[in-house]
């Protein structure tokens, strides 16, 4: 995974492009239940296999086959990413973006086990990530030591589509994410992206002078929530 690994990021965040093909990028986008959309106020989503309880409990269901292959099945082939999670991946939610949607900075929080894989499908979009608050000054320094220059605490990852983005360990605990709710991304380049040096196809942004207007994108966010009811555990197959 170190050759995955966004060097000006805060520890630790991996980058992959071209994670699927396109032709499975269809696929996915065609097996998205079309009648399970919750609106919300700037986006709409879905959570599978179910959204959690009030007491951030999920319901014992198994993820559909549609994610097995080539999601699930891929994931399993980078050793080590949810080998310290308690039931691998359980637990998918869906978020669709139209052109100038986004969502506040904010956290994935303790309901689940710090690790988290983003797959990006059908367009680009720029994630703000910044340091959530001052920890303990070993992890601070750490954080300021990764960014781009120094004591600067916010950093933009690219996700392009079918690309993968896993974020742990600092990055998970100590850091906020958000997606700026704009019309187009600006100033994209080696300066202003944090894996710049890891993305698929730079010479795209490079060619549109660092902007890329958005287009509908949607997320797959693939986690392991840690409270199951009953039987769950035992009813998934861990991701290793």
């Amino acid at each position: 995974m170190e050759a995955y690994l966004i060097p000006t990021a805060p520890s630790s965040m991996y980058y992959i492009s071209d994670f699927i093909t396109a032709e499975e990028e269809a696929l996915l986008l065609r097996s998205i239940p079309s009648n399970r959309w919750v609106p919300l106020s700037h986006r709409r989503l879905q959570a599978l296999p179910s959204r959690l309880t009030a007491n951030n409990t999920l319901l014992p269901s198994p993820l559909p086959a549609w994610l097995e292959h080539p999601v699930l099945e891929r994931l399993k082939s980078f050793e080590g990413i949810f080998a310290d999670a308690p039931h691998g991946i359980n637990h998918c939610l869906i978020n669709e973006y139209l052109p100038g949607q986004g969502i506040m900075p904010h956290e994935d929080g303790g309901a689940y086990h710090p690790v988290v894989a983003t797959v990006s499908l059908g367009d680009s979009t720029v994630l703000e990530v910044s340091q959530k608050r001052a920890a303990d000054s070993e992890t601070v320094e750490a954080l300021k030591d990764s960014s781009s220059g120094a004591g600067t605490k916010t950093w933009r990852i690219l996700q392009e589509p079918r690309s993968l983005l896993i974020t742990c360990g600092s990055a998970y605990t100590e850091t906020l994410h958000g997606i700026a709710e704009v019309m187009e991304d600006v100033d994209l380049s080696e300066h202003t992206v944090a894996n710049w040096s890891l993305l698929g196809d730079r010479q795209h942004f490079v060619a549109q002078g660092g902007r890329s207007e958005r287009e509908t994108r949607i997320s797959l966010t693939l986690r392991d929530v840690k409270k199951v009811s009953g039987l769950g555990a035992k009813l998934f197959g861990k991701v290793r």
